[in-house]
């Protein structure tokens, strides 16, 4: 007589439920003490702050992802290719969409998946507040996908530059949104935009690129401390960046925004990264309770109010602090909440009692491509906010990604992955020419 052991799944393999599919291999599934499944739209992982560096060519994500099949064979857990569309709570079910290819073919129809505990991490998408011509013609960087598009119409756009004859041409570049991703992908653009010497393109430099960062607040950076922001602005003035504060768009064309006071800000690509949300279809379900931002409602153990069977972590998750304030969508967030679910689960699993969920801020870091980086840390010892910046807070800031690196692949590899790309870099481009 075979036993049937639980069926964990885990809808999204960003950084929160890429982390949690692995610990849960590691201490269920290569026990055999539960069945582990991870489902995502996407074939491979790209840490989610890295993706302005994937939008300039800073980053190939052909060699820097990690592949979700060849990395579930190795940490005891299961990978499903689909897209979450649909759930079944009285039947524990849900459902994932038919799967096409470029053409259109179906690869495979529409699916059933069963479950007895729910994850859900989907991340979260940019929020265009429904502004007019922003869907149209803004590029958005919510995926590997959309950052790869961008970077071929940049490198398009660098190639037409350098080789007209009019020395006095531009590139103009907007971008909407004065948080972390807007203010380092206009550092990381004029990095690249040097880069193009090394490799042919001498016609092209940061002279002849023209940034415009627009933020709708008084300051960019507005969730993080202002020394921050003020640093930030600081470095980003002596790089040539138009820092507009103050000013908001309420409309996107071809030739670029009009804002509210009917200013025409010209731009030949156009960024929008104001903002985030949880996808719209969340609301569309109609089984959860939501946010303004379609954010899933938790309560103190990361289960969602309707289910106590399903979790919910990372940006698409509301929790509640004691002061009021919701945890806010960044990386070391989904890290923490990943580490409560997981605990959770195996404590579920034990019929044990559950851990409230108790967020702590470790600061934040704001990295200005080569230039600078700025930021805060908080004090473990005590209760002061250490402002640090340039290497020190250059090498904390990569700090972060090989702790998410260490999550997902363990000490020893992390190790070795950071020797191949001391390597990679004697005999690969600094930047993506293709």
């Amino acid at each position: 007589m075979s036993i049937t052991i639980p069926k964990i799944v885990v809808i999204g393999g960003g950084a929160g439920g890429l982390e949690l599919a692995t610990q849960l291999g590691h201490k269920l599934g290569k026990k055999k003490q539960a069945d582990i499944l991870l489902i995502d739209k996407n074939r491979t992982h790209i840490w989610k702050p890295l993706l302005h560096e994937v939008a300039t060519g800073s980053i190939d994500p052909d060699l820097d992802g990690v592949v979700y099949s060849a990395h579930a064979a190795k940490h005891h857990y299961r990978f499903q290719l689909g897209t979450f569309c649909n759930i079944d709570q009285s039947n524990k079910t849900i459902t994932l969409s038919p799967l096409n290819d470029e053409l259109g073919h179906t690869i495979l129809p529409g699916r059933t998946v069963r479950y007895d505990h729910l994850v859900i991490a989907i991340g979260s998408v940019s929020n265009d507040f429904n502004t007019p011509g922003i869907k149209e013609h803004c590029y958005f960087l919510d995926s590997s996908q959309q950052a790869e598009r961008f970077q071929h119409s940049l490198l398009d756009s660098f190639t037409r530059l350098h080789q007209d004859d009019n020395q006095q041409q531009s590139l103009n570049i907007a971008i909407v949104g004065g948080g972390a991703t807007g203010v380092e992908l206009s550092a990381e653009l004029y990095h690249v935009s040097e880069l193009l010497k090394l490799y042919g393109l001498t016609n092209m430099s940061s002279k002849r690129l023209h940034i415009h960062l627009i933020e709708a607040g008084p300051r960019i950076l507005p969730a993080l401390p202002e020394r921050i922001a003020v640093s930030a602005k600081r470095e980003l003035l002596k790089l040539g960046v138009n820092v507009r504060e103050q000013t908001q768009v309420k409309e996107g064309t071809a030739q670029g925004f009009i804002t509210k006071d009917e200013e025409h800000i010209d731009a030949d690509i156009m960024v929008w990264a104001a903002g985030v949300k949880a996808p719209d279809f969340i609301k569309d379900l109609g089984v959860f309770e939501l946010t303004r931002s379609n954010q899933i409602q938790v309560n103190e153990f990361l289960q969602s109010t309707v289910d106590e069977s399903i979790f919910v972590l990372g940006d698409c998750c509301a929790f509640t602090q004691a002061d009021g304030k919701q945890v806010p969508p960044r990386a070391q967030s989904a890290h923490q909440m990943a580490q409560c679910v997981e605990k959770n689960l195996i404590a579920t699993l034990k019929q044990q009692p559950l851990r409230g969920f108790k967020y702590s801020d470790h600061g934040s870091l704001v990295n200005l491509s080569s230039y600078s980086t700025v930021g805060n840390l908080m004090g473990n010892l005590t209760s002061n906010t250490f402002f640090i910046e340039g290497k020190i807070a250059r090498f904390m800031y990569i700090s972060l990604y090989r702790m998410h690196q260490r999550a997902i692949h363990g000490s020893a590899k992390t190790f070795a992955l950071w020797i191949s790309e001391k390597v990679l870099r004697v005999v690969r481009p600094k930047m993506k020419l293709h």
